[in-house]
């Protein structure tokens, strides 16, 4: 499998596409995600039936949306490796209640509740946005935004981005190709200045690429929006999702 066609595989919906959430207006989906989060967030130190009313939500919507469990650990795990494993560290630095020595270290009671905290809360946010990407399309994404009043400006770098990201990559791809067939093994701090040339050739490439494609899209009577075949409707089934979801989630987090 190519770079590009990796890197496709790990985005974009997945399950069913008839279930109620694929189905859902995608800015219904964009705010009920964004709720549990930032309801994840807001929550203190230790406050884990709000975790667990978030991860019961997130569980149900995956369900719902017969989202394989292992194609959620396969996209989430990119992102929480490295937080979790920087949160580990945070037992042995902070100081708080009881104290175990493990060697010349030492671990605290009070680490160990930041450390759960942080895990549960960058495991809510990072599935929720997870799920968001294997329920809804990445166009669909940023209609919801553009409906939502986020500037324009940004939604035009988030598309142009995920656009010509893969593209990119599959030049990088070929370039490294090259090196390696012309014999490039690096095995000293010398070889970097090919790396260099690397970077700086790529840069021009994806410079001329821009170019053309910007005086393709202005020849083709571009404006800044893209023509939309079907219109946002939201619907009475996506108010009830909000509605039931946001009350839920403010109910538990009022009552914990």
């Amino acid at each position: 499998m190519s770079a590009g066609a990796h890197g496709l595989a790990l985005t974009g919906p997945v399950g069913d596409p008839a279930s109620p959430v694929h189905r859902l207006d995608p800015r219904a989906k964009l705010l009920g995600f964004i709720a549990i989060t930032c309801t994840a967030v807001s929550a203190p130190l230790g406050d884990w039936p709000v975790y667990a009313g978030c991860a019961l939500a997130l569980t149900g919507l995956a369900a719902a949306a017969r989202v394989p469990a292992h194609t959620v650990w396969r996209r989430a795990r990119a992102v929480l490796a490295p937080v979790l494993l920087v949160a580990l560290l945070v037992p042995f630095v902070d100081r708080g209640g009881e104290e175990v020595a493990l060697g010349p270290l030492t671990l605290s009671a009070a680490g160990l509740a930041v450390l759960g905290t942080v895990a549960a809360k960058a495991t809510i946010g990072t599935v929720g946005a997870v799920l968001l990407g294997a329920t809804t399309s990445y166009p669909a994404v940023l209609r919801a935004l553009e409906a939502l009043r986020v500037p324009r400006v940004c939604t035009l770098i988030a598309a142009v981005t995920y656009r010509y990201l893969f593209v990119l990559v599959e030049e990088l791809s070929r370039m490294r190709a090259a090196l390696a067939a012309r014999g490039y093994r690096p095995r000293t701090a010398l070889g970097v200045a090919a790396t260099g040339r690397l970077a700086g050739s790529l840069f021009l490439r994806a410079h001329a690429r821009g170019e053309r494609v910007h005086l393709a899209m202005a020849a083709r009577g571009y404006t800044g929006t893209m023509p939309q075949l079907e219109p946002l409707a939201f619907r009475r089934a996506d108010a009830t999702f909000l509605a039931l979801l946001v009350v839920g989630l403010l109910a538990l987090r009022v009552a914990a």
